[in-house]
């Protein structure tokens, strides 16, 4: 696949579209392109991260049950998989499998670094997406909470501030 057409794909998946042209340049030239057969595994469940993904052809189907079920999430062009991945090295939460022949381009995490050194207003843009996700997850897990208290008609206890 050209550069050109791996900066299309990229400016198009989640935290990626914030940056601009010349980052994503830099991301699509520094990054790994990898191809996949349907069936293979690209990391399983409990594997240590060795960064992010996004995926630039086929179909990856997410499952984090391994019960025999089909997967809760098949990612797409575009989709970013383990955005957590592409700052820290992580446990995956999930097995990732190649559903049809499929490609991915893998951001390391050092990668990442250097592309939020070298674009600071890339960085700030990134903080401030992530900073949101995060108030909308906690807004929506209080509005959970106060949903248990309302049917279990008592007080479930806040974390305590030393916890957080």
């Amino acid at each position: 696949m050209a550069l050109d057409d791996d900066i299309t794909i990229l400016s198009q998946a989640p935290l990626f579209n914030l940056l601009e042209k010349d980052a994503l340049r830099l991301v699509a030239f520094a990054s790994e392109t990898r191809s996949y057969r349907e069936g293979d595994v690209l990391f399983k469940k409990g594997d240590r991260s060795d960064g992010g993904y996004v995926v630039t052809r086929g179909a990856i189907a997410l499952d984090a049950a391994e019960d025999g079920s089909p997967a809760a999430f098949v990612a797409g062009t575009g989709a970013l998989i383990g955005q957590a991945a592409l700052f820290a090295r992580i446990e995956r939460r999930a097995t990732a499998t190649a559903q049809e022949p499929s490609a991915i381009i893998r951001v390391t995490p050092s990668l990442m670094r250097r592309v939020l050194e070298e674009f600071p207003e890339a960085a700030a843009a990134i903080h401030d997406a992530m900073a949101e996700e995060l108030t909308r997850l906690t807004e929506g897990l209080e509005r959970v909470r106060q949903q248990l208290i309302a049917i279990d008609g008592e007080d479930i206890p806040a974390v305590r501030q030393e916890e957080k």
